[in-house]
């Protein structure tokens, strides 16, 4: 056996307790580090021996390495790392001399190994751009149908905006826990997901309260022009909080084509408006709702952070998006209930009339009563507005799962100006249509280049990252 193999390479400068064997067979061997998903499978080969190696911590980002050695007939070649926190891969080919055929990859993670199969990868990276397209697209629809219904179900609720919120907030948490109930009961949800820590969930409960509250205040004062254009601090937001909290790195075409987003969207927006200005609004006001959008960022970055966690206590294993979604609205009634003397006083209704205003939004709701004439649409437009909404958090929040923060922020940006262009339809309930503003050509543009933009990889940055592995 001590003939078989010997030990070639011991890099120290790039990273510690970490050995690459060289074998003796004419086999050309190559490692690489690599960042996402890993294929689970078994080290069993007849005639290759191996041995596991301890998984290395490296910084993130990718290291450039260039070093040959030859052993006895053998050439041992690495090349480029990429690696946030993982060990080797190797590459075998059988009998190179007579052009032999690329087999699979191993991966030691630690004291797990790995079988990469590289057809599989390649298939796999496919399927998984296409998940994220899928998902991408029904969130764009989802958010714009929410956007459109929220307005529609305000017609028979206008009086009572804010049982339409409540009844959505405390709604939510009843159907979301009874789907977790079944899917428990099916399987889908194990002890392991319900035994997380739950701290997390309560941060993201305080969040969504938080951002509930200051953009409640805020948009009690702001112009409805200035709130989509002060909106576009989120995708701001959101690439900050993952810099520092997700150490993620953004390339210059990903930060040049979100910044065209934002700016599509406010030319669409604030083109056709002429009520109402920043300026006028106070610097005050439009400071908490940027503020507010800072909350809502730190939620879905929170969330991610969530993801990855569940990932490394489930050792691989995905928490189900309805544990996330059920905790955190749980969490975020409760904070919900504590600011509800202050959310009140915002609508309008004064907190000893609370009682009676939530008993006429319910009424009004239902469409019965002395109220049964004065709410026309209602319940239908409500409940469509409430299933709609919430498809469109589930589909966000899924599309945060399988993609990132910033890719779910761009994705529910595309919606607002698709909205504003539905509303120049004629669409029941709603009276004369709005007309187009003069720049929603324009902004549409460079919103849609900016998506191009970002999306757009160096087909040199695409040929290095073959393999995905996640550690």
């Amino acid at each position: 056996m001590p003939n078989f193999y010997k030990r070639a390479v011991f890099i120290r400068s790039f990273f510690s307790e970490f050995k690459i064997l060289i074998f003796r067979n004419n086999l050309t061997m190559s490692s690489s580090f690599v960042t996402r998903r890993i294929l689970t499978g078994e080290l069993s080969s007849p005639t290759i021996h191996h041995r596991y190696f301890p998984a290395t911590k490296l910084p993130a980002g990718s290291v450039n390495l260039h070093s040959t050695i030859n052993t006895h007939r053998l050439q041992v070649t690495t090349k480029r790392f990429y690696a946030v926190e993982c060990a080797a891969v190797f590459r075998r080919v059988v009998d190179v001399g007579s052009g032999g055929k690329l087999r699979n990859r191993r991966c030691a993670v630690g004291d797990q190994a790995v079988e990469i199969d590289h057809d599989d990868v390649k298939g796999r990276s496919v399927d998984r751009t296409v998940e994220v397209a899928v998902a991408v697209i029904a969130t764009v629809v989802l958010g714009v149908g929410n956007r459109v219904l929220y307005k529609l179900a305000l017609v028979p609720l206008k009086n009572y905006p804010f049982f339409l919120a409540q009844l959505a907030t405390f709604g939510y948490v009843l159907v979301y826990f009874s789907i977790l109930y079944v899917r428990y009961h099916t399987g889908n949800v194990t002890d392991e997901m319900l035994s997380l820590p739950k701290i997390p969930f309560v941060a993201v409960g305080l969040l969504e309260a938080l951002a509930a509250a200051s953009g409640m205040a805020a948009g009690a004062i702001l112009s409805g022009a200035t709130i989509p254009i002060l909106s576009q601090s989120f995708l701001v937001w959101q690439l900050l909080l993952s810099f520092i909290f997700l150490g993620r790195r953004y390339r210059l075409n990903q930060l040049f084509g979100c910044f065209l987003v934002a700016v599509g969207v406010i030319v669409t927006v604030a083109s056709g408006s002429s009520a109402g200005s920043l300026m006028e609004a106070g610097v005050l006001w439009s400071l908490l709702m940027i503020v507010s959008f800072l909350f809502q960022a730190a939620d879905t970055v929170l969330k991610e952070v969530i993801f990855r966690d569940a990932a490394k206590r489930l050792k691989g294993g995905s928490v189900d998006l309805f544990v996330v979604n059920s905790y955190g609205s749980a969490y975020q009634a409760v904070f919900i209930c504590l600011l509800l003397p202050f959310l009140s006083k915002l609508w309008g209704v004064p907190f000893a009339l609370l009682p009676n205003y939530l008993r006429d939004g319910a009424a009004c709701f239902l469409n019965i009563g002395t109220l049964s004439g004065v709410c026309d649409g209602a319940p239908l437009l409500p409940l469509l507005f409430i299933i709609v909404n919430m498809g469109y958090n589930i589909s966000l929040l899924h599309l945060l799962k399988i993609s990132s923060a910033v890719v779910s922020c761009l994705a529910s940006t595309v919606s607002v100006p698709v909205s504003v262009f539905l509303f120049t339809l004629p669409l029941p309930y709603l009276g004369v249509a709005s007309s187009l503003p003069p720049g929603f050509i324009a902004g549409a543009i460079i919103l849609v280049l900016g998506m191009l933009i970002y999306t757009w990889r160096p087909s040199g940055r695409l040929k290095n990252q073959e393999v995905d592995c996640h550690c």
